[in-house]
């Protein structure tokens, strides 16, 4: 027996389908149907060159390769410089090292957006994931609520069907009674009844 979303909406969330979130209507859908919720669309690690261009930037900026070639440049600029300025060779960046800093510069004033595009991503990533999770969370709750409302329904329906074969042992019974004439007291404690 297939419910309607609507009827689903009102019986486990107590609301109507209209008023709900796009979430919680796309849940209501998956039970009504019995479907699983697949990922959505656009969570792919695809994106456009730029995009992905902009996470290997932030991955590699990211690493310890990245500082460890970062600290060989730098120490090897230091040097050379430091050399030159003992006489050993010709001076391109003195002392202060100026054009070291304009380098460091340039290379923070381009790496700085590349990497708050990839966090942008990424957060646009996490963000899909978390309403994913919580699409299944509430799928998985409003099932189980679901599972109680069948058990319950069968425990009553059990109890019912105990109580009338009760009822109709007792009718037995006292249609039995009846036939031999015997209190119930009196036939307990004489011995089973002869048949």
């Amino acid at each position: 027996m297939m419910k309607k979303p609507s009827e689903i909406a009102r019986q486990l969330l107590g609301a109507d389908y209209d008023k709900l979130d796009e979430h919680t209507r796309n849940v209501a859908r998956h039970i009504a149907s019995r479907t699983h919720i697949a990922r959505h669309p656009g969570t792919a690690a695809g994106g456009s060159v730029g995009q992905r261009a902009a996470d290997a930037v932030a991955r590699f900026g990211g690493s310890w390769t990245f500082i460890g070639l970062f600290v060989v440049v730098l120490l090897a600029w230091v040097g050379i410089n430091t050399a030159a300025l003992t006489g050993l060779t010709g001076v391109f960046d003195p002392y202060p090292y100026i054009l070291l800093n304009l380098v460091l510069s340039m290379l923070a004033a381009i790496q700085a957006p590349i990497i708050l595009m990839s966090n942008n991503r990424q957060s646009e990533k996490d963000r899909a994931h978390a309403e994913h999770d919580y699409e299944v969370n509430l799928k998985a709750e409003l099932e189980i609520m679901l599972l109680h409302e069948k058990f319950d329904q069968l425990r009553q329906q059990q109890w019912t069907e105990l109580l009338a074969m009760q009822h109709q042992q007792i009718a037995l019974l006292a249609k039995l009674l009846g036939d031999t004439g015997q209190p119930v007291e009196a036939r307990s404690s004489s011995g089973p009844a002869p048949v």
